[in-house]
């Protein structure tokens, strides 16, 4: 695991705003949003549906649609250099050479008439200065790594001959291509089964291996959370809740929905007759609700007045510990008399 003072951050995110107008009224789907993540470490972004994880990503790389979409605030520091501020030309530079990304749904962020090793050869022509043999040779070399069998003959494939997991580990080999410094990875083992999950995960492994990237994983599977991440932002409403190490966080949450998340898992320890699922729905980010967007859904809130009008700042419960709860303290008694 690579710690906060192993010098500056890959990535910081400052403060991020990002909104999009709307036939209801403006949707701020990002509402300043600030993590950070080092050379080398996963960072697991998790949240429901909604809660902005993928639009900050989207944000990162420079792709959200405009209009309707708009940065309204925030910076994005790539290496100390501003992406808000970088031209369109440079932008295309470093996206897919030094951050790339794998996207959740494979069959359409693969072009359906060519080959897989030719798209996976023209991500290397398009940012390197390597030839097409070379290029190729290098592809039938990135499927291998991604546990793509009979590489050299899968290479020459259409997607639509590859099997969902097949054509996930495609990308993954396709998102490594540049050796990239930066690696996002938007729910990539969505609509998967198990066992083809599994592979994945281990294909991403494989794939970090081989370029030492940092990876940042949006996901809301935590098992996949549990498996390949250091550390781990909460996000909530457009907003991060919580951040800690993972250990840390799946062992002392200090926020409600994070508590609500980790409840609502299978245990494979225990019988149980049903799920315990969070309350209610994700709010709506057109007419939020006062105070912290989770308190009409928190059963620790009990109604109390700040809950309700008093949006909760990011606040350091223990080192390295960040939550925006007002009550983030009562978590850890309750949890201490638990464990007494």
């Amino acid at each position: 695991m690579v710690h906060e003072n192993s010098g500056q951050p890959l990535l910081s995110v400052e403060g991020l705003i990002t909104e999009f107008r709307s036939a209801e009224g403006m949707v701020r789907a990002v509402d300043e949003v600030s993590y950070q993540i080092w050379p080398g470490e996963t960072l697991a972004v998790v949240g429901e549906s909604g809660s902005g994880k993928s639009v900050t990503a989207m944000s990162v790389l420079g792709l959200i649609p405009r209009p309707p979409g708009r940065i309204a605030g925030g910076r994005i520091l790539f290496e100390g250099r501003d992406l808000l501020t970088v031209t369109p030309g440079e932008m295309r530079a470093i996206r897919g050479k030094a951050i790339s990304m794998i996207f959740q749904d494979p069959m359409t962020s693969l072009n359906p008439v060519l080959t897989v090793g030719f798209q996976i050869a023209e991500a290397m022509l398009a940012h390197g200065d390597m030839g097409r043999t070379e290029a190729a040779e290098r592809a039938v070399e990135l499927l291998k790594t991604v546990g793509v069998p009979n590489a050299p003959e899968r290479y020459h494939q259409f997607p639509h001959q590859f099997s969902g997991g097949m054509r996930q580990r495609a990308l993954i080999a396709m998102a490594i291509a540049n050796r990239p410094r930066l690696v996002i990875a938007d729910e990539p083992t969505t609509a998967l089964d198990v066992t083809i999950q599994a592979q994945v995960f281990e294909a991403l492994r494989l794939a970090q291996a081989e370029t030492q990237a940092a990876m940042v994983l949006i996901t809301h599977d935590m098992g996949l959370v549990a498996e390949l991440a250091d550390r781990v932002v909460v996000m909530y409403g457009g907003r991060v809740v919580e951040t800690a190490d993972v250990r840390t966080l799946f062992h002392a949450p200090r926020h409600p929905y994070t508590k609500g998340l980790l409840a609502s898992l299978p245990r494979m320890h225990e019988r149980s007759e049903r799920l315990t699922p969070i309350p209610g729905a994700p709010p709506s980010l057109v007419n939020r609700p006062s105070g912290c967007a989770f308190h009409p859904r928190c059963a620790h809130s009990a109604g109390r007045l700040p809950c309700r009008t008093d949006v909760p700042v990011m606040r350091e419960i223990e080192a390295a510990h960040w939550s925006a709860c007002h009550y983030a303290e009562e978590l850890r008694q309750s949890q201490e008399r638990v464990e007494a």
